[in-house]
């Protein structure tokens, strides 16, 4: 499923940083793959309560003061999936993260989309507001459970969300899936989204996303 480290096709020439809030989910896709690659990288977190981010300083590693950003060497790189796409096709091109067709391609895409348009306002805004001990809007809840369903009907057909083998946008959606019930979106109607997110934790390299500030 996926290849060993001696097998990627090159490594880095000094280890990776990512510039991170731990406990943000668009971090944790990052450092679920850098983590599965068995790549090395070094973290940097960023004091977002505290407006680091928006610093001359991390300002001129991202424009729009957000985490994460990669640092390869010369390279600075922010937006979490495409940090995924460079890591898979510049270390691990062969090792089943990468689409194989355009079926494929097509089916990552929409996932990576939905991580974005539905995922953040139906479970990561929830988990965020609950944990800094804000009210919930019903609608946001609604909203997660909306996107779940969809993910519930995908994992009728395949084991993964695009494939029968993890990918890339398995990781996206992981992290604040996962933690959805935090902010009042309960998983507990949806079987094959919770075996999924087993599946995901099986895998070699897990590491969890934090659940506290």
């Amino acid at each position: 499923m996926n290849a060993s480290a001696s097998s990627f096709p090159a490594r880095p020439s000094v280890s990776l940083r990512l510039h991170r809030l731990a406990l943000s989910g668009h971090c944790h896709r990052v450092e679920l793959l850098l983590s599965m690659l068995g790549l090395p990288y070094t973290v940097v977190d960023v004091d977002l309560r505290c407006g680091e981010h928006k610093q001359p300083a991390f300002l001129a590693l991202n424009a729009l003061g957000q985490v994460p950003v990669l640092e390869d060497g010369e390279l600075v790189l922010p937006e979490s999936n495409a940090i995924l796409v460079y890591l898979a096709s510049r270390y691990a091109p062969d090792a089943g993260w990468l689409p194989r067709d355009a079926i494929e391609a097509a089916g990552q895409q929409r996932w990576f989309s939905l991580s974005v348009s539905l995922l953040g306002p139906g479970a990561a805004s929830p988990r965020y507001r609950a944990l800094t001990g804000q009210p919930v809007d019903p609608a946001s809840v609604a909203l997660g459970h909306q996107l779940f369903a969809l993910v519930e009907d995908q994992l009728s057909r395949s084991a993964f969300l695009v494939a029968d083998r993890p990918m890339l946008a398995d990781l996206a959606f992981y992290g604040y899936t996962s933690q959805a019930p935090i902010g009042g979106v309960s998983l507990s109607d949806y079987p094959r989204l919770r075996a999924w997110l087993a599946r995901i934790e099986a895998l070699p390299g897990f590491v969890p996303l934090p659940d506290t500030l």
